[in-house]
């Protein structure tokens, strides 16, 4: 399938890589925690229930601008809101390997996301405020 926009294409691009990140970093945990021995082991259960649903949550995004459908926008543009501030305590904490290429991601992203082009390809005419 050929996107309608390369704008749309990058936006699922971003998504689809935060959301494996998340995902990978969800089962990551899950397996520390069943092979280690966390200092909390609801914490640890819960920490890896909610990456493995955000990861899996961020794909069913990527799906949907895949397949230029007009919901998947507000949860990406959300999900790059967020990681905007996470990404600056990064920074300000001394984890710029961490932080740089997530306020990158974040930023591209929404730019991609709210780009004119994004926005005629998942709204068509009902994009243009002159009609």
């Amino acid at each position: 399938m050929r996107f309608p926009a390369a704008t749309l294409a990058v936006a699922a691009v971003v998504v689809a890589l935060e959301g494996v990140t998340t995902l990978l970093l969800g089962v990551y945990v899950a397996v520390q925690t069943v092979i280690g021995s966390p200092s909390d082991y609801t914490t640890s259960v819960a920490v890896a229930a909610f990456g493995v649903l955000v990861g899996a949550g961020l794909l069913w995004v990527v799906r949907g601008l895949y397949t230029a459908e007009r919901w998947s926008r507000a949860p990406g543009v959300v999900t790059q809101i967020f990681l905007i501030p996470l990404s600056i305590t990064l920074l300000q904490s001394d984890r710029l390997a961490m932080g740089i290429p997530l306020i990158i991601a974040a930023v591209v992203g929404i730019v991609a996301l709210l780009a004119p082009p994004t926005t005629r390809a998942l709204y068509g005419d009902d994009a243009d405020p002159r009609s």
